[in-house]
C-alpha cells in the first residue's frame, strides 16, 4: 500500500458538507475505492487528479448516489447515504452533477433546457424558470444561444448549457466529472473559464480534471488518488512544487512532459 502524505489534513471541521469515512467500493472482486476517509468544507474547492483507473470520477459519483458503495459511511450536508441508496433523492436535489458528456435533450433548445427540471422538479412556473434560466446562460456567455438546440452549438457551448442547467436547482454541492475531456483543446479553455467563475463563488466544488493549470489557479485543495486512494492531500501550491510521494512526483512529471 501507497503511503499517504500528512501535507494537508484529510479530515476538516464540523462545517463539512460532505464527510466520508472508510468507504469501499467494489465491482465483484475489483476494488475501486479502498477505505476513503474524506471530508469537504463549505465553499471548498476541490480538483480530484490521478492516473486514469485511479477511482476519481467514482469518487464523486458516489456523492450524488450515482455510485453505490458497500462498506463504510457517507453524508451529504445532513443527509446519511445508506449502502442499500436510501438518502439518495434528498442528496441529488442538493448537488449538481456535470458529465464529461453533455447529457442535454436534443429535442429541446438551450432555455428549455434549463427550464425543465424547474418546473418539474422544483415546481416553478414556467415564467420564474425561464427568468432564471435565462441569467445563468448569460452568466456562461450564451444569452444569444438560448433558442438554439444542442446540434447547433458547439461541444463548448453544449458543456455551459449542462452547467447552467446544474446551476439551475440551486445546487450546495457541484460535481464536475472530467467537464472538458469530450473537447476538443480549443474548446477547453471557454469551459475553464466557466468552471474558473464557479470556484470564485460561494458554491462547493469538487472537479475531477486533468487540466492542472486550472487546478493550480481555482483549488483550494488538491486530491491525488491512485489505485482507489486518496495518497496525497494538500495545496496547490505544496501538491505542485513539493509533492510528498514517489507517485505523486511521477504523476506530475509526466503532465509536464506532455
Amino acid at each position: 500500500m501507497l503511503q499517504k502524505t500528512d501535507s494537508l489534513p484529510l479530515s476538516v471541521s464540523n462545517n463539512s458538507v460532505v464527510e466520508m469515512v472508510g468507504l469501499k467500493k467494489r465491482y465483484a472482486d475489483f476494488v475501486v475505492l479502498n477505505g476513503i476517509d474524506l471530508a469537504v468544507a463549505k465553499g471548498e474547492r476541490i480538483v480530484v487528479c490521478g492516473p486514469s483507473g485511479s477511482g476519481k470520477s467514482t469518487l464523486i459519483r458516489c456523492i450524488n448516489g450515482l455510485e453505490a458503495f458497500q462498506e463504510g459511511s457517507l453524508r451529504v450536508n445532513t443527509t446519511q447515504l445508506g449502502t442499500d441508496g436510501s438518502g439518495v433523492d434528498i442528496v441529488r436535489r442538493e448537488t449538481g452533477m456535470v458529465f464529461q458528456g453533455f447529457h442535454l435533450f436534443p429535442h429541446l433548445s438551450a432555455l428549455e433546457n434549463c427550464m425543465l427540471a424547474q418546473v418539474r422538479v422544483l415546481k416553478l412556473s414556467k415564467a420564474q424558470a425561464k427568468e432564471k434560466a435565462m441569467a445563468l446562460l448569460s452568466r456562461v456567455g450564451l444569452s444569444d444561444k438560448v433558442n438554439h438546440y444542442p446540434s447547433q452549438l458547439s461541444g463548448g457551448q453544449q458543456q455551459r448549457v449542462a452547467i447552467a442547467r446544474a446551476l439551475c436547482m440551486d445546487p450546495k454541492i457541484m460535481l464536475l466529472d472530467e467537464p472538458t475531456s469530450a473537447l476538443d483543446p480549443e474548446m477547453v479553455k471557454e469551459v475553464l473559464d466557466v468552471v474558473s467563475g464557479l470556484a470564485e463563488s460561494s458554491i462547493t466544488l469538487l472537479c475531477v480534471t486533468h487540466e492542472m493549470g486550472f487546478a493550480r489557479q481555482a483549488a483550494d485543495r488538491i486530491i491525488f488518488m491512485d489505485r482507489g486512494e486518496i495518497i496525497e492531500s494538500a495545496t496547490p501550491e505544496s501538491f505542485f512544487n513539493a509533492p510528498q510521494t514517489e507517485r505523486a512526483k511521477q504523476f506530475l512529471s509526466q503532465i509536464i512532459a506532455h
